[in-house]
């Protein structure tokens, strides 16, 4: 009888991206320049209290206080105050002409607002 071979998981990403999302980022960049990542926070603001912060950043700028979730090769980096609110976030992106655009799904949000930037928790 054969033995089921232990499979290698990967570590679970505490800020996830869609397939969607991860190429419109990586288009961004592209015309930013090559070699920066997406940082991913929130602050305080907006419609329900915290707005959902991105932008881009250079990688020097990462610190031991930041979260790294990497995909395939792109950095993915959020402070570890503000991965209290967003882990297990997803981020999608849609061209839609009406509501498209990045879309934020977050399982920690007690409420969002209408335009979906911000969230209360």
């Amino acid at each position: 009888m054969a033995q089921a071979t232990p499979q290698a998981t990967q570590p679970k990403k505490g800020i996830l991206m869609s397939e969607a999302a991860l190429k419109h980022v990586m288009a961004l960049r592209e015309k930013q320049g090559s070699d920066l990542c997406l940082r991913v926070g929130v602050r305080q603001g907006g419609c329900s209290g915290m707005s959902y912060m991105m932008d881009f950043e250079d990688p020097s700028r990462i610190s031991e206080q930041d979260e790294v979730y990497d995909y395939d090769g792109f950095k993915v980096v959020c402070d570890r105050k503000s991965l209290l609110y967003l882990y297990g976030l997803m981020l999608d992106y849609s061209d839609a002409l009406i509501g498209g655009g990045f879309q934020f799904t977050n399982p920690n949000a007690s409420q969002t607002c209408g335009c979906g930037k911000s969230f209360g928790a």
